[in-house]
């Protein structure tokens, strides 16, 4: 046998030896999906225009999916205006807000405040302080921002809906409570357990761009309170903890998905669409379902219902 024939062989045997230890490898497993959350927002309920029954119809929806939801996240604005209105009015429209959950629905709900569900008007409610307060019973809140624990995903809560300065209406950041608040509850979060972060008003969006006619002399204007103003430093803050993997709102009625960073922020949509009169631009009425892995891997789909 020539040289180079033999070496030949030799190549081929040893190949063929390691065949089996490659066959008998093990392959990696698929993630396996440990939670499924449909995130609903922006639902604007009112006595007309057949709100009430779009709402039970979303949550029929809801809980006729192949894979029945663990939890319902509401992301706020459950009335359709609590501000401009007098607290006999936005008392009405909790009523029916609350009738329909606790009479349409069997799922555990978890919710934030959005800046439609505070009341500042009339002798009862004078603050702004007041009225979130009075949103925040009506959603059995025990506080404005917290977390919420499962096995095996953390839920982080914002109140993304402040005051201004001025005493006008609102803006969107986290106060420098909240914010320390944030921080701390981050840190203490196991590396290996991932983060969803809930919001009503996006942290980082870019439907933000097409909602109205805010581009004037050419240059982009983003309102303070389409848009979190301190999303550079929430931003900076997640990048310390690389187990933050999503952070979803409301708020805008549009959808999107703005990967920045490691981290997904997802605008979903509104259970009401356009307040209830069709489709808002391009995003029909809806929700979001949220399927959660347990490798921190996650998928979230916009449903028309």
């Amino acid at each position: 046998m020539q040289r180079r024939d033999l070496l030949r062989q030799l190549a081929l045997t040893a190949g063929g030896l390691s065949l089996p230890s490659l066959a008998n490898a093990q392959k990696p497993s698929a993630p396996k999906r440990v939670l499924r959350v449909a995130h609903i927002t922006d639902v604007h309920i009112q006595p007309l225009i057949g709100a009430a029954k779009g709402f039970e119809r979303c949550l029929h929806h809801i809980q006729s999916l192949d894979v029945k939801p663990d939890l319902i996240i509401n992301s706020g604005d459950c009335v359709m205006d609590a501000h401009k209105r007098t607290p006999h009015n936005a008392d009405k429209q909790w009523k029916l807000f609350n009738e329909v959950l606790k009479s349409e629905n069997n799922l555990p709900v978890i919710s934030c405040v959005g800046n439609h569900d505070i009341c500042c008007e009339g002798d009862s409610f004078k603050t702004f302080e007041d009225g979130k307060k009075w949103a925040m019973d009506e959603m059995s809140m025990h506080k404005r921002y917290y977390s919420y624990d499962t096995d095996q995903w953390r839920f982080v809560m914002l109140d993304s809906v402040q005051r201004k300065k001025d005493g006008s209406w609102y803006t969107a950041h986290l106060d420098d409570e909240q914010y320390d608040w944030l921080k701390s509850t981050l840190k203490t979060t196991p590396d290996d357990k991932p983060v969803m972060v809930i919001s009503h008003i996006p942290i980082l969006a870019a439907c933000v761009f097409f909602d109205g006619d805010n581009s004037n002399n050419g240059k982009w204007e983003v309102p303070g309170s389409w848009m979190h103003t301190d999303a550079k430093r929430i931003s900076n803050l997640f990048d310390d903890h690389k187990n933050v993997k999503l952070a979803v709102s409301g708020h805008i009625h549009l959808t999107d998905r703005v990967d920045y960073n490691g981290v997904s922020y997802c605008c979903n949509g509104a259970v009401s669409g356009r307040w209830w009169f069709g489709k808002y631009q391009h995003t029909e009425a809806g929700y979001a379902v949220v399927d959660l892995y347990d490798d921190g891997s996650f998928t979230n789909t916009y449903i028309s219902y």
